[in-house]
């Protein structure tokens, strides 16, 4: 069996089809086929041909999750989430994601630390919200209590903040009405009281 040609894909330019024996065999990267050192005329034998099937095959699921963390961070486990919907087994899940945390694209505390980052710039929210969502991405505890720690945002200027911007609104005219949704958002009873200025 022989490489007959090495075609660049026409949809995505980084990744080339291989064809063996003039019919398309796998797929590779640009930087897979450069490890490799695959070429035109070289040959192989059906051991050969398998193992470099298997690298293609995890060559797909890392490209694949190389594009689904280049729209946004991802945690661990969505990423393992992700390949396992994918149909790949545990082994090669575990294999993709320690490769990709060894060149640091998987990393819990850097994903944590992006995602408060991010939450913040975007809306006011409590370290108690964003406690949630994070253990919710299946973040640890761990890494959760640092990030959160290395957060000095004022929470009082951020309730304070978020009343001020809600009460413009009609809807939250109605005092428990706006209670109730910074409940939500996961400030405690005793500060919202506080900051909106009343008593039972």
């Amino acid at each position: 069996m022989k490489i007959t040609d090495i075609k660049q894909q026409v949809k995505r330019k980084d990744r080339y089809s291989i064809f063996i024996d003039g019919k398309y065999s796998f797929a590779l990267s640009e930087g897979k086929l450069l490890e490799l050192g695959l070429a035109i005329g070289q040959e192989f034998d059906k051991t050969q041909l398998e193992t470099a099937k298997d690298e293609a095959h995890l060559d797909k699921a890392v490209y694949s999750v190389m594009d689904l963390i280049s729209r946004r961070p991802r945690s661990g486990w969505e990423i393992k989430d992700y390949l396992k919907r994918k149909g790949y087994e545990a082994s090669e899940i575990e294999q993709v994601v320690k490769l990709l945390s060894e060149k640091g694209y998987v990393n819990d505390l850097d994903f944590a630390r992006r995602w408060v980052e991010s939450r913040r710039l975007l809306k006011s929210t409590s370290k108690r919200k964003l406690r949630l969502e994070l253990m919710q991405k299946r973040v640890s505890e761990e890494a959760i209590t640092k990030v959160l720690e290395d957060d000095e945002t004022d929470e009082a200027e951020v309730l304070e903040e978020l009343i001020a911007k809600k009460r413009s609104q009609t809807r939250y005219q109605d005092r428990e009405k706006l209670i109730a949704y910074l409940l939500r958002q996961g400030f405690n009873y005793s500060d919202i009281k506080s900051v909106i200025g009343f008593t039972d």
